[in-house]
């Protein structure tokens, strides 16, 4: 399946989350989108709720189904619960780190910069929005990169303590990635033990 890439609030009305981000029509139109939305729903079996959660899961990060699905195996053979291992996979994803570190305002915004070469990690150029990044790395801002200025205008009054896993540094426009996030920290709304059930069948 390629990546969705139509409205993000249909999306984000199917679950009923802002998962992309403040939504003004998810405020106001608060239940599924279609013909049928604002009816009475219906009862969701077990499998569905699982299903429903996987996808959910698998918007909010922007990631397709085998990568997903290769992040759980791997996730599976860490040590640690599986479903918290598998977040954290998520959240170390260099489209991630970058939406974290402000530079975007959307991991799909995020990945965009990542793609088009202007993000470098430990001084090189990385434009692989799925790779791995290990505690102790530093996230950085290309060179010629520095006077974009969507970059600045997204960085402007962002709140670089949210998260204590990453420590900005403003003069360099980086940020050293200090440790893997407890799943306590992550403030997405994701019930991972349904994910974990759902690949257990």
């Amino acid at each position: 399946m390629a990546r969705y890439t139509g409205p993000k609030t249909r999306i984000a009305r199917k679950f009923g989350e802002a998962i992309f981000g403040p939504d003004k029509v998810l405020s106001k139109k608060n239940y599924p989108p279609g013909q049928h939305g604002n009816m009475r729903k219906k009862k969701t079996s077990e499998y569905g709720i699982q299903l429903r959660e996987k996808q959910k899961a698998k918007y909010t990060y922007g990631v397709l189904e085998k990568q997903f699905r290769n992040l759980f195996h791997k996730a599976q053979r860490s040590k640690g619960i599986t479903g918290e291992v598998l977040v954290q996979l998520l959240e170390c994803r260099l489209d991630n780190i970058v939406y974290r570190m402000g530079l975007a305002r959307t991991r799909a915004a995020a990945r965009q910069l990542v793609s088009h070469r202007h993000i470098t990690v430990d001084g090189k150029v990385v434009n692989i929005p799925s790779y791995s990044v290990k505690p102790g790395q530093i996230i950085g801002v290309r060179e010629r990169s520095k006077s974009l200025e969507i970059i600045a205008d997204n960085l402007a009054g962002f709140n670089h303590s949210k998260y204590a896993w990453i420590e900005w540094d403003q003069p360099s426009m980086s940020a050293k990635y200090l440790h893997i996030p407890e799943r306590a920290d992550i403030p997405e709304n994701i019930k991972e033990q349904l994910i974990v059930e759902l690949y257990s069948k």
